[in-house]
């Protein structure tokens, strides 16, 4: 397989938010995008636009789809909305800001920090996020013809725990991956051997 008939698939990571900013900590909770954020979307829409997407998929988060609406509007593309595409639900901490939950819970911060977040109360459990941003990036991929390219616009954390699930890596291995910036950008890639690598992260 050449690199011309190899899938690709782009994953965005929405612009940033007043939460993003402060910060709050946001999970599911629908915080749209800043002015900062917006710009940040129009930005990013050009750049993937020059990789030819036909497939735009989006979180149904507003923050997320107010991104895919400005990718939208250069690619030609209408966004899918994919429920399996949002950010991981963080039970009690959504809407506590790092210093609230500092405050609260030293120790639980610490672990939110290192983002082991299987004990959050009312959280989703990491293992579960992986694997339903996974299906939904095989089923993006599956969706694509040899040579096209999709593109998933979602969130930080899930983004993390999805491609590394979809690459079939160990989900600590997520935790050792650096934050992705507000609309940075990860690009896989697929083999010869019909698998798919990591060819460039947090752009």
């Amino acid at each position: 397989m050449s690199a011309a008939t190899g899938r690709r698939l782009v994953l965005v990571r929405h612009g940033r938010t007043s939460w993003n900013a402060l910060p709050r900590i946001q999970g599911q909770q629908d915080s749209p995008l800043d002015d900062v954020g917006q710009a940040q979307a129009r930005a990013v829409a050009p750049l993937v636009a020059e990789l030819k997407p036909v497939l735009l998929w989006t979180s149904d988060l507003s923050r997320a789809r107010h991104t895919a609406e400005a990718i939208a509007e250069v690619t030609g593309l209408t966004p899918v909305r994919d429920p399996r595409l949002r950010e991981f639900g963080l039970g009690s901490y959504e809407g506590l800001t790092h210093t609230e939950l500092a405050e609260r819970d030293p120790e639980g911060f610490q672990r939110f920090l290192r983002g082991e977040w299987d004990g959050i109360p009312g959280a989703e459990a990491p293992a579960d996020v992986a694997r339903r941003h996974a299906h939904a990036l095989r089923d993006l991929a599956a969706a694509l013809a040899p040579g096209e390219t999709g593109v998933a616009v979602s969130h930080g954390s899930a983004t993390r725990a999805g491609l590394v699930s979809f690459l079939g890596w160990p989900l600590q291995v997520a935790r050792d991956l650096v934050p992705l910036g507000n609309c940075a950008r990860v690009l896989l890639v697929e083999r010869e051997d019909g698998g798919w690598s990591l060819a460039s992260y947090n752009l």
